[in-house]
């Protein structure tokens, strides 16, 4: 009954893996997507998207982290999942599911799935480039116009050797607007015999337990859910022995989003690190009364240092909601 963070274009980066993992309950991490085109990439870009490279793949914690891959070209994502592989990588994933308009402008992420020959063809070229040891795993939607594509992709996916594959439970069309289909999920893990992980809208502890029962599913995957509740993962862990635990203080969250920050210091000008911070502090709004109550002056802030003198002045140490 695992737990992955989300790869999170834009914002869940080496940093705040660190973050998130050190407060416990996720057991596996996956970095933002790592563009491949026609040119080998060198390795200082491998460990730009996971200096986590540099510790055997693993947090300082000891959370696992997959070397996520985007692209279209079976030679070159099979070359790249062989670097990522010489450089460390203990997992090689790749990304059918990202809905972003430019990414899938240039053929990458979900635009894929209009295509499940391809998808076979990228998915096999990295399965039969890297050693039989490390795990090639995919991460898809259910589709790209409609839902209708989960299973023929999925299906594609598993006979080009996919260990496991993540199925973010809508389609491109969808975006992220509720609900998710989990019920769709559902379908394609009946296809196949793939080991699928359900993903999509699990805010809390009790979006956990439904989306397992409806989508079937034992291990999930949950990105702006663990964004906005640190805390999550740990929850839902505590909920699996019959436990409660006591939910992070705004206080103590606020020392998360502090100690992210100063992380983020050693290689960033002031103005992206408040960026990030921003970032963060915005999808927090949705589990703190606080984040809200402080985020019209928060957002204004291209400084450090006032951005955490607005953190430290957020009113009440009142829990998540």
């Amino acid at each position: 009954m695992r737990i992955i963070l989300a790869p999170m274009e834009g914002l869940v980066d080496a940093p705040i893996r660190e973050t998130l993992t050190g407060v416990g309950g996720i057991d596996r991490c996956v970095t933002e997507f790592i563009r491949v085109t026609h040119g080998m990439l060198p390795p200082r870009i491998f460990h730009k998207y996971a200096p986590e490279l540099h510790n055997h793949s693993r947090t300082r914690v000891g959370t696992s982290v997959a070397i996520q891959l985007l692209g279209s070209d079976p030679v070159m994502m099979g070359r790249h999942g062989a670097r990522a592989v010489e450089l460390g990588a203990t997992q090689v994933d790749i990304n059918f599911g990202c809905p972003a308009k430019t990414v899938n402008r240039h053929k990458g992420g979900c635009v894929l799935m209009r295509e499940p020959d391809l998808m076979y063809d990228i998915t096999a070229a990295v399965r039969q480039a890297v050693p039989a040891s490390i795990p090639v795993t995919a991460k898809m939607r259910l589709g790209y116009e409609d839902r209708s594509m989960g299973v023929a992709c999925g299906q594609a996916l598993e006979s080009a050797g996919a260990a496991e594959i993540v199925i973010h439970a809508r389609s491109k069309v969808d975006g992220y607007k509720p609900p998710a289909y989990w019920e769709d999920i559902a379908l394609v893990r009946e296809a196949v015999s793939a080991h699928v992980i359900a993903n999509g809208d699990i805010w809390t502890v009790e979006d956990y337990w439904r989306c397992r029962k409806v989508s079937g599913c034992e291990d999930v995957m949950i990105g702006r859910g663990l964004i906005s509740r640190p805390d999550l993962a740990a929850q839902i862990k505590a909920s699996q022995k019959g436990e409660t635990l006591a939910a992070m203080t705004w206080a103590e969250v606020v020392e998360l989003v502090k100690d992210y920050g100063f992380a983020l210091q050693g290689h960033l000008e002031d103005r992206y690190v408040t960026g990030r911070v921003k970032q963060w502090l915005n999808y927090l709004r949705r589990g703190f009364a606080e984040a809200e109550a402080i985020w019209p002056e928060a957002r204004k802030h291209r400084e450090v240092a006032a951005m955490f003198a607005c953190l430290d002045r957020a009113p009440g140490r009142a829990r998540a909601a």
